[in-house]
């Protein structure tokens, strides 16, 4: 079982930065495949993004291009930094473990004006 810490979320302006980070727990975390998932207020979860143990990345389309996903090993952590945010990036941010099916607990991004 491997526990996963989302933090960094925040408010920021249209157009900002914010970089989130997942601290993950276990002894084997650079063989997992790490997510970033999202929730918006009445919507559908989607995938933002995944990185595999190899570096392999993927994003969802509205994402591509702005957002960055990746991993130090060393610190057991996987980043998302999102840069150009726009109001529709607004949603509580999950980290996730594909291979053990742990989430994190979420941790909330508001971008407004």
């Amino acid at each position: 079982q491997v526990q996963l810490v989302e933090s960094g979320g925040g408010l920021v302006q249209p157009g900002g930065s914010l970089r989130l980070s997942c601290a993950a727990s276990g002894s084997i975390f650079s063989i997992y495949t790490m997510a970033w998932y999202r929730q918006a207020p009445g919507k559908q979860r989607e995938l933002v993004a995944r990185i595999s143990s190899g570096g392999s990345t993927i994003y969802a389309g509205s994402v591509k291009g702005r957002f960055t996903i990746s991993r130090d090993n060393a610190k057991n952590t996987v980043y998302l930094q999102m840069n150009s945010l726009k109001p529709e990036d607004t949603a509580v941010y999950y980290c996730t473990n594909d291979n053990t099916g742990s989430w994190g607990q979420g941790t909330q991004v508001t971008v407004s004006s």
